[in-house]
């Protein structure tokens, strides 16, 4: 377990929640004075009123809620967005209506998601050759379905 450390900017911020005791993310909300209006093809940046401290290794993926994709054509641009762990400013979220009417944000509405995850730590080696597999550049739709 990590322990995540978290500002409210906003009066109007809510607290990261986890909505079921196996959920991988924590619902981020809209941290909103008022309703705001996506129009159909729009987009907006909600600002969810709150900044992180994530341990070195780690980062947080901002990912879009299934149910207002499913519902209502809501996803997010960035997706997922990606908070590194030296990043200290507030978290906002690009949503975007792909929907085919109006989409409201209202304050406190759960808009997205957070997920924790490591990072890897790697070391980049130029090479001259790659290692040949059964798929080599086979790229976008190379298995014929």
């Amino acid at each position: 377990m990590i322990k995540l450390r978290f500002q409210r900017l906003s009066p109007h911020a809510e607290i990261p929640k986890q909505m079921s005791s196996c959920a991988a993310g924590y619902d981020l909300s809209a941290a909103v004075e008022k309703e705001v209006i996506i129009p159909a093809g729009g987009r907006f940046c909600v600002p969810t009123g709150i900044a992180i401290a994530l341990p070195v290794g780690w980062e947080a993926q901002i990912r879009p809620r299934s149910g207002l994709a499913y519902k209502y054509g809501i996803g997010i641009l960035n997706s997922p967005g990606t908070v590194d762990a030296d990043y200290r400013g507030e978290i906002k979220v690009i949503l975007i209506n792909l929907g085919e009417e109006d989409f409201s944000v209202l304050p406190g509405m759960r808009i997205a998601q957070m997920v924790i995850a490591p990072v890897a730590e790697i070391l980049l080696e130029e090479t001259d050759n790659l290692d040949l597999t059964e798929r080599n550049e086979g790229g976008f739709g190379h298995t014929g379905v």
